[in-house]
């Protein structure tokens, strides 16, 4: 089950006050320099003990190599490079391009709480050079590109609101686009509302591979959405209570895009689903074909996953485009439990059979790749 550090969500904003309260208390001690500098970066070194050549430190105070994580990105060149991240609020967008492969973020204090990198473009904000909006990928807050990224203890958020924009029509506002093959993310969370977690590939013809463990989602409207071959293991899938519709759907978890000639795209296993929501608001899932692959065959199955009351058990999936029917798509359960799984329409809930379930796992979606080996 996922980590105790991710047992109680707050709120986007409430999460990023308490995270601004617990820089500041780090920030006021008497303690000697050396050794609140070597406190900050917690057991992973420091600028005077950096743990390795290919190791930077990011402190917003000023006690590591850079104080923001774009900085200590265009610092590395080539191939990985980690960078210790200490506890605050790091108001950026961040872009990791395909170059600089095998990097490793690690949040310091070992609390995904303490260490939060965020922004708050979202697809309709104009951009400030008047060339327009920024469009659905443009809003990311964290852009990841390269191949072996991994990630431990860090929140990724997109905190634009609809409410304080209502005249903009495209609120699509992401968290974290990553797009390599082999990215892992390891006690993450991303925070959001539409389209928090965009798990997708490079192209349509690389089949990027994506592990998440023990990680926590929010949002309403697809905010788990791409092309992605992507494993998400005992993960928490939140969604929000709106106050800005009269009727259900609020919102929908997953939208998978995969490619039609991707046999895998994505897994959730060992996870749970719950809501801030009314009973049966959301649906479990929608199929995304997007007019750029009109060939996508979207692929999703959940198993083993406690589905709360928040999810609609009647009738789970629904159709992002009539012409496109779900009914046709690659969705698929398997001993799931809970409220919403509850199986009263079989024909709107399509099940594995054991033997089919044999193959709907980590090892067979992830192959010769094994992140998970020496996770606590």
């Amino acid at each position: 089950m996922p980590s105790p550090h991710l047992e109680l969500p707050l709120s986007r904003r409430g999460f990023l006050i308490a995270s601004a309260g617990a820089a500041a208390a780090l920030s006021v001690t008497a303690a000697p320099a050396q050794a609140r500098n070597a406190r900050v970066f917690g057991r992973f070194g420091s600028p005077a003990a950096r743990l390795t050549a290919t190791t930077l430190y990011v402190d917003a105070q000023g006690r590591g190599d850079h104080t923001t994580v774009q900085a200590a990105v265009n610092a590395t060149t080539g191939s990985g490079w980690t960078l210790v991240i200490a506890p605050g609020t790091y108001r950026e967008t961040v872009s990791l391009d395909a170059t600089r492969t095998e990097a490793t973020w690690i949040g310091a204090s070992e609390d995904p709480r303490d260490v939060v990198i965020v922004y708050d473009n979202a697809a309709g904000t104009p951009k400030p050079d008047g060339s327009g909006t920024y469009g659905t990928t443009g809003s990311a807050t964290t852009t990841l590109r390269a191949d072996g990224f991994t990630a431990r203890w860090i929140t990724f958020a997109n905190d634009w609101l609809r409410a304080d924009h209502p005249d903009i029509s495209g609120t699509q506002a992401v968290a974290l686009k990553v797009m390599g093959d082999r990215s892992a993310f390891h006690h993450c969370r991303f925070l959001g509302h539409q389209d928090t977690l965009y798990a997708d590939s490079l192209a349509l013809t690389v089949f990027a591979r994506q592990y998440f463990s023990h990680c926590y989602a929010e949002g309403d409207v697809d905010f788990v959405f791409g092309r992605a071959t992507a494993v998400y293991e005992h993960c928490h899938f939140r969604t929000l209570d709106r106050t800005d519709l009269a009727a259900a759907p609020y919102g929908f978890v997953f939208a998978p895009s995969t490619a039609g000639a991707n046999p895998l795209g994505y897994l959730v296993s060992r996870g749970r689903i719950s809501s801030e929501a009314p009973d049966a608001a959301y649906k479990l899932a929608r199929p995304w074909v997007p007019s750029s692959d009109t060939t996508a065959r979207p692929s999703l199955t959940v198993r083993d996953t406690r589905l709360g009351a928040g999810i609609d058990a009647v009738a789970p999936y629904t159709n992002m485009s009539n012409s496109y029917p779900w009914q046709n798509q690659r969705f698929a359960e398997y001993h799931n439990f809970g409220p919403g799984a509850e199986i009263t329409v079989p024909e709107n809930r399509p099940q594995l059979t054991d033997e089919q379930a044999e193959s709907a796992t980590r090892e067979a979606y992830l192959g010769d790749w094994r992140p998970w080996k020496g996770e606590c």
